[in-house]
Order: structure tokens, then C-alpha cells, then sequence
């Protein structure tokens, strides 16, 4: 598993990158910062989830599927993700977002590949 961005300003991006937007989540990308160790972050507001107990099933939900679709992440980016309140309906499975974090990394890999 990669590790995680922990620096307040290590989170910005630039639309300039490949990015993804789904229902459930949104994903930006940036050129790694250390080329040997690419990293990942999480932003889940209290804006959009109240509560921390809220906010803390979208953080392990988004892991789950980060996790689960890790090999379609490129090696030389950093990811940041961002959780939409969608992310806790009921109708929402494990599959589900397996499913729509996998695609949304293939495509941000292939555009990243055409922008090379």
C-alpha cells in the first residue's frame, strides 16, 4: 500500500493533471514528489459529513476501494481523493465502489499515458 500524504500543502492540484469524477468520489492527480515513493490522501469535510463517525466509514470505505484497485494507479502520481456525501447510501456496496474506483483510475491512467 502506498503512503499517505500527510502535508497540508502536498494536498493541492492543478487541473492541468488527469483527473476522474464520479458519483461517490472525485480523484486528482499531481507528479509524485518523491519519485520512489508515490503517495495517496484523503479528504473527507466536515462540510459534507456532520458527523466523524460519518466521515471516518467514507475514509475506510475509500481505502477499501484504494486498496482493492491499487495496480491501476500510476507509479509516478501522486492521488488525492475526495468523498461525496453518495458515498454512504444504502444502495452503495463494497463491489460497487470497487467497480467505480477501478474505472476511474484506468481512466485516469490512460489519460495520463496519451499526455506523456
Amino acid at each position: 500500500m502506498r503512503n499517505t500524504i500527510k502535508n497540508h500543502n502536498d494536498f493541492k492540484t492543478d487541473r492541468s493533471y488527469p483527473y476522474a469524477l464520479t458519483d461517490l468520489f472525485a480523484i486528482r492527480t499531481k507528479n509524485a514528489k518523491f519519485s520512489d515513493d508515490p503517495r495517496y490522501g484523503l479528504v473527507v469535510s466536515k462540510r459534507n459529513f456532520r458527523f466523524a463517525v460519518h466521515r471516518n466509514r467514507a475514509k475506510r470505505l475509500l481505502r477499501d476501494w484504494i486498496a482493492f484497485a491499487e495496480k491501476y494507479m500510476c507509479d509516478d502520481m501522486d492521488y488525492v481523493f475526495f468523498a461525496h456525501p453518495e458515498i454512504l447510501n444504502d444502495g452503495i456496496t463494497r463491489e460497487i465502489g470497487r467497480e467505480k474506483m477501478v474505472a476511474a483510475l484506468i481512466e485516469i491512467k490512460n489519460r495520463h499515458e496519451k499526455h506523456k
